[in-house]
């Protein structure tokens, strides 16, 4: 069992979502832009995130909107967690 700490928060991403085919021919190196932030649900946190109050009050599974830039995946025996730290975390959705 993972148990963040220093600030870390725990999340879990959305899975995305699979581009339909098309007929239009794109060029090698082209990427579709994408949103600079997520909502992820919270799984665990650190006991000193700074607004750990406010995740108590949205109870299990809270909703965060997130930096997508500035989130780590850790690979650990072929498990991978995300985590960011709660200075990344823009805002909370109840």
């Amino acid at each position: 069992m993972f148990k963040p700490v220093n600030r870390y928060i725990q999340i879990d991403l959305p899975k995305p979502k699979p581009q339909p085919n098309s007929s239009i021919v794109l060029p090698e190196d082209y990427k579709p832009t994408e949103q600079r932030h997520v909502i992820a649900k919270v799984v665990a946190y650190a006991s000193d995130v700074r607004f750990k109050d406010q995740l108590v009050m949205c109870g299990n599974g809270a909703s965060v909107i997130v930096d997508k830039s500035m989130i780590e995946e850790i690979t650990i025996n072929n498990s991978k967690i995300n985590v960011i730290l709660d200075n990344y975390v823009v805002g909370i959705i109840k």
